[in-house]
């Protein structure tokens, strides 16, 4: 009763993760689409209408394009003029301070006062002309402006720029001014600069005022589309006039639909797509992915990865904000495939690229591109151990895109001249980023807790320290390691298991054996044996601490969980039988605690497991044959393998009988290969 209760426990709590990473997955990717009231259909200049006839349900006006509104605008306001205050205080003030300073000093330096009145005079001239500020001035030539409207006294008069005067102006048309009578060398030492300054002041106000009613009467439109008038049908070229007509409509509708009801029923549109397909791959998980279902970590992965791809393809959409063709979708089947397997790749990448074309301007052109790309990246990297292989798989996606489009064009274009050959380019730039999966890979290791093929060939490297010192420590144990790595990657390859995955895992599985080499036979020299020393419950002691031994120095390498796995599984549950049978023999009438020769276990629970389990045991027990014959070795290995099905080791690990009897063959094959018998060589004759 206890143990349902904490299975149903078990189950809620399970059920309660999914549904969060369902509605977080769904949120986020909703949260960032493109919610703006748009029209339905897309549509380009000289590309063929994909939809079935438009008509027009309501009267709108045909706009003008934004190209010719700008041109006509600006051809109107290039006879426009703008507005400038002349400030008559700045005379005022520049005449006060003359005669001022006339007094105090200047009077020295002029001979008479007429000079004052000659100058008094010229102020009075230049500044009812008007000054300009030099910088403005050099902006109305520019601006291509002819002339300006000066306001004085609430009356604007209209002045050609060429009659306005610069500071620099002034300043000459004050010196020049009656030579015969004024001298200029003596003006020029009254610092006339300290009494020329700008009057006529930008008015922003009344300028732009005069634009708006300038542009007032401006028409936005040149025409009218009639309710019930057809637009355009099914395969007719978007010509100038009609994309002209379509934007249109476009404005229109979107002025009709930009209520806050209409952007609701967008939003619940959005959630329900994304749910949808949210759910149905969760349901294909469900139904043909159980292992990875009911693990966490690969949820989270597979989920978080299709939430990054949408979310960040509404971004760019939404700002307007690059090419979506840059973002290297082929990246995540990629990712997928190498820490799942192909059709979990293949259905999380066709989720996440209808997700994203929901947004999208031309959704049928990116669905055909990426799904090739995608099914591509799954094929040409199904398995990932060298940097050389992502290389590889960057330029078949590169010649894939590039293909796709190419056809895709050819169908849809009658012209070649109209190819987009900036596609090639995005494509090129997308291939380079594809190359940052072999980086994102160990990031994505450190953080879910998986180990690729990657950090397994790393790990299988014989000059790995951890290798190294077993080589050393245990040469026996480690050659026997290397033996079984071969049987069992062998093994992997014929029943479509992780060949690789086995291969590392054979490497590491007897490391605890470093802690007491001696105690282990194939260590043994000088046919010295401390096991007769021992009662058989101590050696076997000693013989099932090295799984334990093992798991702590895997700890002590961070070696990954998965290889942690194998070192605990690769006996299983099963007992030291040499010394649980000599004890038996020796006390035929006495109750034995098997649990005393008896490994921690647990048994294999993967196929990779049981290969294992297999080749440790067929591969140290062809070590103690009397000779090597077909028949010997044959009859060696059907023993060893069904007693350890007839133990019940594999009960718990998805491996078939036909995959076992396949195991059988590659071993008995693989084990004639490495004893075969060699012929003698003859000697010479003297």
């Amino acid at each position: 009763m206890k143990h349902s209760k904490d299975k149903k426990k078990l189950f809620n709590k399970d059920l309660l993760y999914k549904v969060l990473i369902f509605i977080t997955t769904v949120s986020i990717i909703s949260y960032f689409q493109p919610r703006d009231s748009k029209f339905n259909y897309q549509y380009d200049i000289d590309k063929p209408w994909h939809y079935g006839q438009l008509m027009a349900t309501f009267d709108f006006p045909i706009y003008k394009s934004d190209q010719l509104v700008q041109k006509e605008q600006d051809s109107i306001l290039a006879h426009f003029h703008p507005y400038y205050q002349q400030d008559s205080n700045t005379k005022d003030e520049v005449i006060k301070k003359l005669r001022t300073d006339y007094q105090t000093h200047l009077h020295n330096i002029m001979p008479s006062q007429s000079y004052l009145t000659h100058l008094i005079q010229g102020l009075e001239e230049v500044y009812n002309i008007g000054i300009l500020a030099t910088d403005e001035q050099v902006q109305l030539k520019k601006d291509s402006i002819s002339s300006i409207m000066i306001v004085q006294n609430k009356v604007a008069n209209q002045h050609h720029i060429t009659e306005l005067l610069s500071v620099k102006d002034a300043y000459t048309r004050l010196l020049n001014k009656d030579t015969l009578r004024y001298r200029s060398d003596i003006l020029q030492q009254c610092n006339l600069n300290e009494y020329l300054y700008p009057n006529l002041i930008f008015d922003e106000a009344r300028t732009e005022s005069a634009k708006e009613e300038v542009l007032e009467t401006y028409p936005w439109a040149n025409g009218m589309v009639q309710s019930g008038q057809r637009i355009i049908d099914r395969g007719e070229i978007v010509t100038e006039e009609v994309f002209n007509i379509l934007e249109s409509l476009k404005k229109e509708s979107i002025k009709q639909n930009s209520s806050i009801g209409q952007k609701h029923f967008v939003l619940v549109g959005q959630i329900l797509i994304v749910a949808i397909y949210i759910l149905c791959f969760f349901i294909f998980m469900e139904l043909f992915r159980k292992k990875y279902y009911t693990r966490k970590r690969n949820i989270l992965l597979v989920f978080a990865l299709i939430t990054l791809y949408c979310a960040t393809t509404g971004i760019m959409v939404s700002r307007n904000f690059l090419n979506v063709n840059i973002l290297p979708y082929a990246m995540l089947p990629i990712i997928i495939r190498v820490f799942l397997d192909s059709r979990t790749a293949f259905m999380a990448h066709v989720t996440t690229i209808l997700i994203c074309s929901i947004c999208l301007r031309y959704p049928h052109e990116f669905i055909l591109l990426q799904l090739a790309a995608g099914m591509v990246a799954i094929y040409s990297l199904r398995e990932l151990s060298q940097r050389s292989q992502l290389f590889r798989a960057a330029f078949i996606i590169l010649l894939t895109y590039s293909l796709v489009y190419f056809a895709y064009e050819l169908a849809t274009e009658s012209d070649l001249n109209k190819l987009n050959w900036g596609m090639y380019i995005y494509f090129c730039i997308n291939s380079i980023l594809i190359l940052f999966t072999y980086p994102l890979l160990f990031m994505l290791e450190k953080t879910f807790g998986f180990t690729s093929d990657v950090t397994l060939v790393e790990l299988s490297n014989i000059n790995n320290p951890l290798l190294r010192q077993m080589s050393e420590t245990v040469p026996g144990t480690f050659q026997h390691s290397m033996q079984v790595a071969n049987l069992a990657a062998e093994v992997a390859n014929h029943i479509g298991a992780k060949s690789q995955l086995v291969r590392t895992a054979a490497l590491y599985h007897d490391i605890g054996k470093m802690e007491h080499p001696a105690f282990f036979t194939e260590n043994q020299s000088g046919g010295i044996n401390p096991h007769k020393r021992l009662k058989y419950e101590q050696s076997a002691k000693v013989v099932i601490n090295h799984v334990i031994d093992g798991l702590k120095l895997a700890e002590k390498h961070n070696l990954p969980k998965v290889i942690k796995d194998f070192i605990t599984t690769h006996h299983g549950k099963g007992v030291t039988k040499y010394f649980y049978i000599s004890w038996k023999n020796e006390h035929p009438n006495e109750e034995i605690d098997e649990s005393l020769f008896t490994y921690p276990g647990p048994n294999p629970f993967t196929k990779e497991h049981a290969i294992l389990m297999m080749a440790d045991a067929v591969e140290a027990a062809s070590r103690s044959l009397p000779e090597y014959t077909e028949e010997s070795i044959s009859n060696l290995v059907d023993k060893i393998i069904d007693t350890q099905v007839s133990d019940e080791f594999f009960k718990e690990c998805p491996i078939t009988f036909l995959d076992i009897a396949t195991a059988k063959a590659v071993f008995k094959e693989k084990l004639k290969i490495i004893y075969h018998t060699r012929i003698s060589y003859p000697e010479l004759n003297k």
